[in-house]
């Protein structure tokens, strides 16, 4: 009887990771204090918005939010790689016809995992563009409260001392402020829209790869189960002999060799927009282009959009805020979990001849 064999045993690198090579493994993936339960999940949510500075808490708590969808994502796909291995032990006793495709949807429902393992990664790219817009605001927000604080010393001088001479020098003190708060307000609006551009761009390409592979697999599946004979038969009646091996095999090979060639460029789903939304759009777009060549400032002394007259995020006054470097830090030393790509499937696996 012939056993399954991994999907793509080798690894070697398929064409769209030849084209965008993977990221690192997810900074989710190792040891952590709270477990896989709700526990952890409403801790690290509602733990994000009590601490840091005002104008980063909304941002801190998505980006925990975020955490947890990651977590949830871990758990599905190693959960889905328990049920592969349990649907081929469970179809070893079955009938030939149901032994072998039970254990070929076994690897196929193994690659969803995987493809799974695999997304998470990517997801973690976008979470980290995330954070650094994070990082923006809570380093803009020690020059608001400086102008804030000055603005309010001046309005206590001088409604208690209206001819105290603390007040021009507060007023010289407030222009600088106000001079560094613009700045650094021009540095965090122009650093947001890159930012949650590139997030949501890893997201939605990511999205888009899984979606499209699992539809592959999806498909393959279908074929396989074609080749279980449902016709009724009576009692006593003997089945015919299967002789779909070769066949489900080659379903396997086949879907292999469609994940492994998947490119974007060749996605099967393209997202078209009506003539009315088309036509919004573009007029948006070229309002935008036409307002980035519309002003020439190179002729003035300090322009507003020169990056290298910008104070670095780091150096604005204030205390730095590290989000106790995302409590993925005080989670992960207490060790780490075996990887999901460390699963073993529930048959003997053979690789199949070229």
């Amino acid at each position: 009887m012939h056993r399954t064999y991994s999907m793509r045993a080798s690894r070697a690198p398929t064409a769209s990771q030849i084209q965008n090579p993977p990221p690192p493994p997810s900074s989710t993936k190792s040891g952590r204090l709270f477990g896989r339960g709700g526990f952890g999940h409403a801790l690290r949510r509602n733990a994000a918005g009590a601490f840091g500075p005002d104008l980063a808490k909304k941002l801190a708590q998505l980006v925990k939010m975020e955490k947890n969808v990651m977590r949830s994502l871990e758990t599905v796909a190693k959960e889905r790689m328990e049920v592969a291995q349990q649907l081929s032990i469970w179809g070893e006793a079955c009938d030939e016809d149901v032994s072998d495709v039970t254990d070929k949807l076994g690897v196929l429902l193994y690659e969803i995992g995987e493809l799974e393992d695999q997304y998470v990664d990517r997801y973690d790219q976008y979470r980290i563009t995330i954070k650094s817009i994070r990082n923006i605001e809570a380093s803009v927000q020690p020059s608001r409260d400086r102008k804030q604080k000055i603005t309010d010393q001046i309005a206590q001088l001088k409604y208690k001392e209206p001819n105290s001479p603390k007040i021009v020098v507060l007023e010289q003190e407030l222009v600088r402020a106000e001079a560094e708060s613009l700045v650094a307000e021009a540095q965090l609006s122009n650093i947001t829209r890159e930012k949650i551009k590139a997030a949501y761009t890893y997201q939605f390409d990511a999205l888009r790869e899984h979606c499209e592979k699992v539809a592959i697999i999806a498909g393959y599946g279908k074929h396989l189960l074609e080749l279980i004979d449902d016709t009724p038969v009576t009692p006593g009646e003997t089945r015919a002999a299967y002789d779909g091996y070769e066949a489900s095999k080659a379903i396997i090979q086949d879907c292999e060799d469609a994940l492994t060639n998947w490119v974007s460029q060749n996605a099967a789903v393209s997202s078209k927009l009506s003539t009315r939304a088309r036509t919004l759009s573009t007029r948006r777009r070229n309002n935008i282009k036409a307002r980035s060549e519309g002003h020439d400032l190179s002729g003035q002394d300090a322009p507003l959009n020169d990056r290298d007259s910008w104070v670095a995020a780091g150096e604005h006054k204030g205390e730095e805020y590290d989000d106790e470097e995302e409590e993925e830090e005080e989670e992960e030393e207490l060790g780490s979990e075996r990887g999901l790509n460390g699963e073993t499937r529930g048959r003997q696996h053979e690789t199949l001849a070229a």
